[in-house]
């Protein structure tokens, strides 16, 4: 079966990677963002090797992203980001085929621990299946 593992962070997140501190998000060090990317090469390498690797990638912060909606009358609506409404969204994923849910369930605690700078939000990690039928997940 495959699953989407998804990380989440927000703009404040990312700006205590750059050494912007704020409310509940402390900087992180050089050595915290090392440690930070060590944690999920180790987890990329280990899923790449026992074959259930198939897509994993890091995402730009929110403040790069753009949504794209319908206004009244069927125009576009166009926002660019952040988005002080949303708190928290995706980092992050992994596109994975396991034998199991309760498989994917402990890659995904592995991700969780992922070391970060004491104070830091604990984020969850949240899995979905992805039905292999079209319209399957409906």
């Amino acid at each position: 079966m495959k699953y989407m593992l998804m990380v989440l962070g927000s703009q404040a997140g990312y700006e205590a990677l750059r050494g912007k501190a704020s409310e509940g998000n402390p900087a992180w060090a050089p050595e915290e963002i090392q440690a930070m990317l060590d944690h999920m090469a180790a987890i990329n390498n280990d899923l790449a090797e026992s074959g259930e690797l198939i897509d994993a990638n890091g995402l730009s912060e929110p403040a790069q992203a753009r949504w794209v909606s319908v206004a009244d009358g069927g125009q576009p609506l166009i926002t660019d980001g952040p988005y002080s409404e949303a708190k928290e969204l995706l980092a992050g994923y992994w596109v994975l085929e396991c034998e199991s849910l309760e498989r994917v369930t402990e890659i995904a605690a592995r991700v969780a621990r992922c070391p970060e700078p004491a104070g830091s939000p604990s984020l969850p990690v949240v899995i979905r299946p992805i039905p292999d039928a079209p319209g399957a997940g409906v």
